[in-house]
């Protein structure tokens, strides 16, 4: 099958089986967080301040991931990140399995993964071409990364939703801790080809200056980068609110929170088998703004919503745009990259997707504090819907002739 042409390499293969459990682990283990977080505080800001917490790291400290990535062993960094994730779920589920855990124990363990994931997320996108030999099928195996992804946003949520319920939130954490035996097995199996990767020992300022200048020096990625970073502030911190949503506005409970993210996950997971069966970049930023423009929609109609049916139809709408907005655009990304700046391009593309969502998480929590969620919800897919039609009308302007 063309949609699943990616799957022709074993390597790929190992990675995305392994991954798959893992983040279903990691998927299960958020849910927890936040649903752990309300329950103790009942606090909007606290909710905010914990997700806070866990990605202000990725902001400072991915570029230095980036530049990891380009003179290091992809394989071996993140062996050495999946272990240290595992050990952060051990200590959750230990201080929960002991009943001692409080709201400032998340808040420190979330810093401590957040750390984590500043140095696993661009060396893992950047791995990617490793993995994949042919070029022509790099963006089928971006796809395909993402349809995992939300593959285990449907099913993590839901089982978490269900296993909070019946038996709490640390059982959810020891799931989390196991399930990344598999990610790490899947790495050590592998056999790949030498990278040729730079071993030069050049100095880190250097390298991050570097790739600053060709990341942003390029209009098309410069523009990419700027819109993603709209929709992540704006955007993306939905999931803050929807313990709130669930418990204030639609009057359920934690299987309601595992319903609203599993729609959401069920409607990324449709975008990304979309792009897994196109061919080639043609027209993706055409795609990228269109996106937008459903998922900043979908928020305002969301937003409106009472009812439970309604709200998980609108919801899977803005999962839709969402993942199609992030999977294309981290597609031409990759197209466009030479190879030895991939880690550091990769880095960027991190701080922009997953590093501007902390002040997006601050932001939410605090206008949901005040004015609720529903009308925090209104203004930010107001200002996706802004931000989609800004980013259209300057890729309109670049030149035909500059390919980039």
């Amino acid at each position: 099958m063309k949609i699943l042409r990616a799957f022709r390499y074993r390597n790929y293969r190992l990675f995305f089986t392994g991954q798959f459990v893992s983040l279903t682990g990691t998927w299960v283990q958020t849910i927890a967080v936040s649903w752990l977080t309300y329950r103790l505080t009942n606090s909007a800001f606290l909710l905010g301040l914990v997700a806070f917490a866990g990605q202000i790291p990725i902001f400072i400290l991915t570029p230095f991931g980036g530049v990891l990535a380009d003179n290091f062993s992809r394989r071996r960094l993140l062996v050495i990140t999946q272990t240290f994730a595992m050990l952060q779920a051990v200590l959750l589920a230990v201080l929960s399995l002991r009943g001692v855990v409080t709201v400032w124990h998340l808040v420190v363990l979330s810093i401590f993964l957040g750390i984590i994931n500043a140095f696993d997320i661009p060396v893992r996108q950047s791995f990617v071409v490793e993995m994949v030999e042919g070029r022509k099928d790099l963006g089928n195996a971006i796809a395909l990364n993402s349809f995992m992804f939300n593959g285990a946003r449907l099913v993590g949520p839901s089982l978490a939703g269900i296993l909070i319920a019946l038996v709490g939130e640390e059982i959810c954490f020891s799931i989390n801790a196991v399930s990344f035996i598999a990610v790490i097995f899947a790495l050590l199996a592998m056999r790949l080809r030498p990278s040729g990767q730079r071993q030069k020992g050049s100095r880190i300022l250097d390298d991050l200056k570097e790739g600053f200048v060709y990341t942003f020096g390029l209009p098309r990625m410069r523009y990419i980068l700027l819109l993603t970073s709209l929709l992540s502030i704006m955007g993306m911190s939905y999931v803050i609110m929807m313990p709130i949503i669930a418990k204030d506005i639609l009057g359920g409970g934690a299987r309601t929170l595992g319903f609203l993210m599993a729609a959401a996950g069920l409607g990324a997971l449709i975008g990304a088998l979309y792009l897994a069966s196109r061919k080639g970049t043609a027209g993706l930023e055409k795609i990228i703004s269109v996106a937008t423009l459903i998922f900043g929609a979908g928020l305002i109609a969301f937003s409106f919503s009472r009812n439970l049916w309604l709200s998980l139809i609108l919801i899977m709408f803005s999962g839709f745009g969402m993942m199609v907005q992030t999977v294309a655009s981290n597609t031409v990304l990759q197209d466009l990259t030479d190879d030895d700046k991939r880690g550091r391009v990769m880095s960027f593309y991190a701080m922009a997707f997953m590093g501007m969502t902390p002040f997006g998480s601050l932001l939410a929590g605090s206008l949901a504090s005040r004015i609720g969620a529903p009308h925090a919800l209104l203004i930010s897919g107001i200002a996706c819907l802004f931000g989609a039609v800004i980013f259209s009308r300057m890729i309109s302007l670049i030149p035909i002739s500059n390919p980039k």
